[in-house]
């Protein structure tokens, strides 16, 4: 489930949902690279197995880096999805980015016909000791993420290409 082909290059699921642990790093940061790499070619969402935090501040500085907004996201878990009425058989796609989030989803959707992926991706909250290494490391994460978004779905749709 880990290494996955590139689509066709005119070819992008309908709907994704990106998940973790609590949709305050991994997920809106895949959310906003994605919609930003494919446009509204794809619906695109995120959420978490739950939504007991706010959208981490490091994860909104490495992405205002590339010129992605994060500040506005507002974390939400799969029961917060449940109660607001969007059902995860919606979505053609759901891709895992935390073992918890993998875990729940096979539960989730196990009676559902929802493609799902796991892609490992590395938690960089609480890594490095002072700002910069702490930088670096949601750096990693966030182009561990795109590398996977490219390899996944091919090239830019759009003109955005992420800096250097």
């Amino acid at each position: 489930m880990d290494k996955v082909a590139a689509a066709p290059a005119d070819t992008l699921p309908q709907a994704v949902l990106f998940c973790c642990d609590h949709n305050s790093v991994r997920s809106p940061m895949a959310e906003a690279m994605m919609k930003r790499l494919y446009g509204t070619d794809c619906y695109v969402q995120s959420a978490g197995v739950r939504s007991d935090r706010e959208i981490d501040g490091f994860a909104i500085a490495v992405c205002q880096e590339w010129g992605l907004e994060l500040s506005r996201h507002r974390t939400r878990s799969f029961d917060d999805m449940r109660d607001w009425g969007d059902d995860l058989s919606a979505y053609d796609l759901v891709v895992a980015l935390t073992p918890a989030s993998a875990h729940c989803v096979a539960d989730l959707t196990r009676a559902a016909a929802v493609q799902v992926e796991h892609w490992p991706i590395l938690d960089p909250t609480g890594q490095g000791e002072g700002r910069e290494e702490r930088l670096d490391a949601y750096r990693r994460t966030r182009d561990m993420i795109l590398a996977r978004l490219l390899d996944r779905f091919g090239p830019p749709r759009g003109d955005w290409a992420p800096a250097p």
